[in-house]
């Protein structure tokens, strides 16, 4: 038992709210698709982020990325189980990264809508993009 307590400790602890601050942060998710996620490793999602940019740009600085994670393959058979586990986290708003819109390469996200949905359903805010 002290082995469990002693991993929790060192691995999942420090990622609690311990309540010290005076104002909770805003926790963002953001879920990619997992066929771009091939090719992509999502340097513009977190550039955009980390200097508040295009879809990140009302988040004052306190703002976290809790969560970052691709949609598991169509139909988006993982976001719904990751939105749930990051609630726990208090996970305020997840964007829908710009690839799961975006046609060229890649077709755009035949989900899109029922995943948004999904999420909307569990009351956690939606925003369409990240960095375009």
């Amino acid at each position: 038992m002290e082995d469990i307590h002693d991993s929790r400790q060192n691995s999942i602890a420090f990622a609690e709210d311990d309540g010290a601050r005076d104002k909770k942060p805003t926790r963002i998710a953001v879920v990619r698709c997992e066929t771009v996620s091939e090719v992509c490793p999502g340097v513009a999602c977190f550039k955009a982020f980390n200097h508040r940019k295009q879809s990140f740009k009302p988040y004052d600085q306190d703002a976290e990325i809790i969560g970052y994670f691709t949609c598991g393959g169509c139909p988006g058979r993982r976001v719904s189980r990751l939105v749930d586990s990051l609630k726990k986290h208090g996970l305020d708003v997840v964007h829908l990264s710009s690839c799961m819109k975006l046609s060229g390469n890649y077709p755009p996200c035949p989900h899109y809508d029922e995943i948004r949905k999904n999420i909307e359903s569990k009351g956690i805010e939606v925003v369409d993009g990240t960095h375009h």
